[in-house]
């Protein structure tokens, strides 16, 4: 059986990116990602990043793009830009107040979601949604948890993004959400967590990784996404991301 391929967040590289992020690219593939997944293009057109893609070996993983652009009006652009460089996956990295907090907001989100995922079929292309901490938060008097009510309130076609760091920022085990919803996590970012930030990545902070790796078994994961936000000094945002795919080499992926 094939390995799941290993993908890399851009934002992990957003200071490299915004410098130059042709170099930015061609580096993440030399260190020996198999994807990417874009936080933004950073002024480069669609055939710009076909090229790019093209001349690293690089798949495309999955874009963040915001909810707006996955709207009825806009979503045709949206996935003829990304089609161009082999991306289905347009994965919605946050929202406004106004889907937040409450049970209301978030069932509103979910009929945002399916919608856009009916639209987005007739395109070929798949739209998703990425957790932050809020969304594991019990939602006032009702204690409902967003990520929850997104997952239980959309079609199957609509990938639950799940971030390994975020939902344990939160206080939350990551393991029962992997195993109840692993269907619907097509794409899944691994983010480190750690009490202790001189152990801030993969397979040397506190996640139970053997877990989450066992948990996601039998679902329908295509990417693993690696995600690093934070930098124990004195290494540079790059070493971070070599360490990270270095450790889940180690540990078989």
């Amino acid at each position: 059986m094939s390995k799941t391929p290993i993908a890399l967040q851009l934002y992990s590289l957003r200071a490299d990116s915004a410098q130059d992020f042709p170099a930015t690219i061609r580096a993440v593939a030399q260190m020996g990602y198999e994807a990417v997944e874009f936080a933004g293009y950073h002024n480069m057109g669609a055939e710009e990043l076909r090229a790019i893609l093209d001349e690293t070996g690089l798949k495309c993983a999955g874009t963040h793009t915001s909810l707006d652009s996955i709207s009825d009006q806009n979503l045709q652009e949206t996935t003829a830009f990304n089609a161009t460089f082999g991306n289905s996956f347009l994965i919605v990295p946050g929202v406004g107040p106004e889907y937040q907090g409450t049970r209301d907001g978030a069932l509103r989100l979910a009929e945002k979601l399916t919608q856009a995922s009916q639209t987005a079929a007739e395109f070929g292309a798949r739209v998703g949604y990425h957790n932050h901490k809020w969304e594991f938060a019990p939602l006032g008097t009702s204690g409902d948890i967003a990520m929850e009510l997104l997952a239980a309130n959309t079609p199957p076609e609509v990938i639950m993004q799940f971030d390994t760091g975020n939902v344990q920022e939160a206080g939350v085990d990551p393991l029962p959400f992997i195993e109840q919803w692993k269907s619907r996590i097509a794409t899944i970012h691994l983010k480190p967590f750690a009490q202790n930030f001189e152990n801030y990545y993969i397979g040397e902070d506190d996640s139970n990784w053997q877990g989450i790796f066992a948990a996601l078994e039998g679902g329908k994961t295509q990417y693993f996404i690696v995600e690093q936000e934070r930098y124990p000094q004195p290494h540079s945002p790059q070493e971070c991301v070599a360490r990270c795919l270095k450790n889940l080499r180690g540990m078989g992926k």
